[in-house]
């Protein structure tokens, strides 16, 4: 591997392609739709309800931990639909624990809502 000089433009362009990415996300996939507007409901929530710093920085975290997970879900499961569209037992394996990652982080990230928010509604 070639070690390339520190590029600003080469920064730019990573950061670039990252938000190009999340645009795409966004734009296409349904479960990201849902996301988006479940966070904005968290935010309207919290600034409802007068969260206070450390309910904020829990919930920032929870929520981007479903962010982050179902963008590895989707990462996963377009490249492998990329390489073969069979359905075959270790890809449905794979697509399953990916998407159960994803199903997890909404669990805790429910339960965390909900022990931050129902107490001061």
């Amino acid at each position: 591997m070639k070690d390339e000089k520190f590029s600003i433009k080469a920064r730019t362009k990573s950061f670039e392609y990252a938000f190009s990415g999340i645009k795409d996300f966004i734009i296409k996939e349904h479960n990201a739709r849902l996301h988006f507007a479940a966070t904005v409901v968290i935010i309207v929530m919290a600034i409802f309800l007068k969260i206070n710093y450390a309910e904020a920085i829990i919930l920032t975290i929870v929520t981007g931990l479903v962010w982050i997970c179902e963008l590895i879900n989707t990462a996963i499961e377009k490249m492998i639909d990329f390489i073969t569209l069979e359905k075959l037992p270790p890809i449905k394996y794979i697509k399953d624990i990916a998407a159960a990652a994803v199903l997890v982080a909404a669990a805790v990230a429910l339960i965390t809502g909900c022990l931050i928010f129902i107490p001061k509604i």
